[in-house]
């Protein structure tokens, strides 16, 4: 007994109050850590920590918080003015972080201070996903939680994107905030967008269509642009993989004095690639340049603008491997061929420090063909966007109110005897959006839209988020709204027929699916210890689509749209984890998705959506000097179109890069690993290899690929 109380009195306690240095208002969820007996607490609501059993001895002490400068200090035990508690004040480091200002809600607030739920990719992050598939950004968006690229053709690679399991014809793919792929440019929009100029991709899932309009019914993909800074950035990227690709991209802006510039270029080439050893190419042989040039403007301090185009053009043809390799004048065969023409306006005038009003504008020609033997489509496609807006920010309020213009006119040049697809249609909007700070913790953001469009008449389209912040570590979002999307023939199932013998719509005959959703958002943050820390999210989600537009088969070997009475629903849930421990992260995502088609006939369950998935990555990183991360995704049975169901299967990858100096880097990755293709455990088409009638596409086909290549920054 008298030695168990000798180390009784040997041990002391550590007791600290943390503020913030400008508001004295006590910080909730600091850190205080003593890396040499691996103790540590986290301060409560009213700033205080303790912390317990510090035997005799010198030690330091840390105290770090998210957006603050460290603290760091060394404490002798016991203290020789006997235990003490005392206060300490962090100083915010705004020069040391980097802010991410989100731009998809037309606010200027940060991301931690918007009440719509905003999902973004940069940096770090961007940069890493980006050297997987330097040539397009399926792999940016395919590993997020709740987002699935889905391949629509078995031999040229075409894909889309699914948010919460619902058809990419309801995801809206803007750039910069313009809508440059839609329609028949959407088709090979993922496989046409190379990541190296971009600044990071935003994503909002659900209704959203106060500010962008009809057709954001299962959410939005903003693609954020990097612009001029006053430091020179010239970057250059050059990729090869096993299955004998090539990519080559760089990018160049600088800003200098009133005018700047950005210019990105690409050079993207596959070749045939068949892993399964069945005759039909897995990857397409196809060659893609790209050119993206943009001015900047700094007329004064109250006038920008920015102008620029971009301009791609690709030749891809898939199908069977000796057509293609040998020149064979039979065989199956699939040919693309594409031409995208695009510009891009942007100006902006400040009318006070307060208020600025802007004008936006984009104009997009398309042309593109599809052949497969005895069969042909081509057409053109030219769409705009205008838009005028004013913006105001108050003390507590921000407010945007604006006018949209869109047309859209699609020529149908070549296909089946009496089929003409082609159609002429515009749509004017007018919104308004108001972000409150109703309380000291609570912001409610409300947004209206009313929309007209040429054919299917007017839609009112009303949207709401609140956010609850009770703390700095526990966030509360809820939101919902509504959405509608006109009737349209450019969708996944009308490209896995590549357009043939598809009938066109009839507007007396058809009207717009209407939607409704709503969302529910909890995210918490929690320093374990000093070294240790785990962020965590989830999203409860629920969208009904009713009078869903479906394309079915007619006894003349013709297919048709069709909109029975019913709705489509899908509801599920996301969960997400990221643990942080030193130089190490792991992430772990989570994507439940229930989606149901409802009819007469009685409710099924809506095909290629895998219900469960799983993503984990576990990430080692030396910051500007090295990382290597080791990915493992799940995806559960989907079912298919023709009534079977497809296989689970795992893929895992592993990525790596390496920089030797200040300007030079190696990235090696290895891609599917346990070389999943779906050639090997189920089949991708029946009939002859000559005429294959292809099945839907639900796991990959390309197997494990090894690719790698360096990057160059001046």
């Amino acid at each position: 007994m008298l030695l168990f109380s000798c180390m009784t009195c040997a041990q002391h306690v550590f007791e600290a109050t943390v503020k913030d240095e400008v508001s004295d208002a006590p910080l909730f969820g600091v850190s205080v850590y003593i890396a040499e007996l691996e103790k540590g607490a986290a301060t409560n609501a009213e700033g205080y920590a303790v912390i317990e059993g510090i035997p005799d001895g010198t030690y330091t002490i840390r105290i770090q918080y998210i957006g603050y400068e460290a603290l760091e200090f060394e404490q002798t035990f016991p203290p020789e003015e006997g235990r003490q508690h005392v206060t300490y004040y962090l100083h915010q480091a705004h020069e040391e972080m980097e802010e991410v200002v989100i731009t998809s809600t037309r606010s200027s607030r940060t991301i931690e201070d918007i009440p719509t739920r905003v999902e973004f990719i940069a940096g770090e992050e961007l940069a890493e996903k980006g050297n997987m598939k330097p040539g397009d950004i399926r792999m940016l968006l395919n590993e997020s939680t709740g987002i699935q690229t889905q391949q629509t053709s078995a031999t040229s690679y075409n894909s889309s994107i699914r948010i919460q399991g619902l058809d990419g014809k309801y995801t809206q793919l803007l750039r910069d905030g313009l809508p440059l792929y839609s329609g028949y440019s959407g088709g090979l929009s993922l496989m046409q967008i190379a990541p190296l100029d971009l600044k990071q991709v935003e994503v909002i899932k659900g209704a959203s269509s106060t500010l962008y309009g009809g057709g954001a019914i299962a959410g939005l993909v903003n693609l954020i642009s990097k612009t001029p800074e006053e430091e020179r950035e010239l970057s250059f990227m050059i990729n090869g993989t096993s299955a004998l690709g090539l990519d080559a991209s760089g990018f160049y802006s600088e800003e200098y004095g009133k005018v700047g510039t950005t210019v990105f270029a690409s050079y993207n080439k596959g070749t045939a690639y068949d892993p399964a050893d069945i005759g039909l190419t897995a990857i397409p042989e196809f060659e893609r340049f790209t050119v993206n040039p943009k001015l900047f403007l700094y007329l004064s301090e109250k006038t920008e603008i920015n102008a620029g185009f971009n301009y791609v053009t690709e030749n891809r043809l898939g199908g069977n491997m000796d057509y293609i390799k040998n020149d064979s004048d039979t065989g199956y065969y699939e040919k693309n061929n594409t031409d995208r023409f695009s510009t891009q306006f942007d100006g902006t005038y400040k009318l006070s420090e307060h208020t600025r009003i802007q004008l936006k504008n984009s104009v997009s020609i398309f042309e593109r063909s599809i052949a497969i033997p005895g069969y042909t489509f081509a057409g053109n496609q030219v769409s705009s966007f205008s838009e005028a807006n004013i913006s105001t920010i108050g003390e507590k309020m921000e407010w945007i109110a604006g006018l949209n213009l869109w047309t859209e006119n699609f020529s149908q040049s070549e296909g089946s005897p009496g089929q003409d697809l082609g159609f002429s249609n515009s749509t004017i909007g007018a919104f308004v959006q108001n972000t409150w700070n109703m309380a000291e913790k609570w912001t409610l953001e409300t947004g209206l839209r009313g929309d007209y469009q040429s054919d299917y008449g007017f839609y009112a389209l009303p949207r709401f988020s609140l956010m609850f912040e009770p703390n700095d570590r526990l966030t509360f979002r809820t939101g919902g709204g509504m959405g509608y999307k006109t009737p349209t023939i450019f969708t996944e199932d009308v490209e896995r027929l590549q357009f043939r013998n598809v009938l066109p719509l009839s507007v007396d005959d058809s009207k717009a699916e209407r939607s409704v959703g709503i969302n529910l958002d909890v995210n918490y943050k929690w320093p374990v210890t000093g070294s240790l820390s785990l962020s965590t999210n989830a999203l409860l989600f629920y969208t009904r689509i009713n009078d869903p537009l479906l394309l079915t088969a007619t006894p003349g070997s013709y297919y048709e749209f069709i909109q029975p009475d019913g709705y489509i629903d899908t509801q599920g849930v996301e969960a997400n984890m990221k643990w942080s421990y030193h130089d190490f992260k792991l992430f772990i995502g989570y994507t439940f998705a229930d989606v149901k088609q409802h009819y007469r006939e009685g409710t099924t369950e809506y095909s290629l959506v895998a219900t469960h998935r799983l993503n984990n990555v576990l990430m080692y990183e030396k910051h500007e000097n090295f990382w290597i991360g080791l990915e493992a995704y799940y995806f559960s049975p989907q079912k298919l179109n023709d009534g079977a169901t497809g296989k689970s299967y795992w893929i895992m990858g592993i990525m790596s890069e390496k920089k030797l100096g200040e300007h030079f880097s190696l990235f090696l990755n290895f891609e599917n690993m346990l070389d999943t293709r779906q050639t090997r455990f189920d089949t991708i088409y029946t009939g002859n290899i000559d005429n294959p009638q292809f099945r839907d596409i639900y796991a990959p086909v390309d197997g494990f690929v090894i690719n790698g290549g360096f990057k160059l920054m001046f």
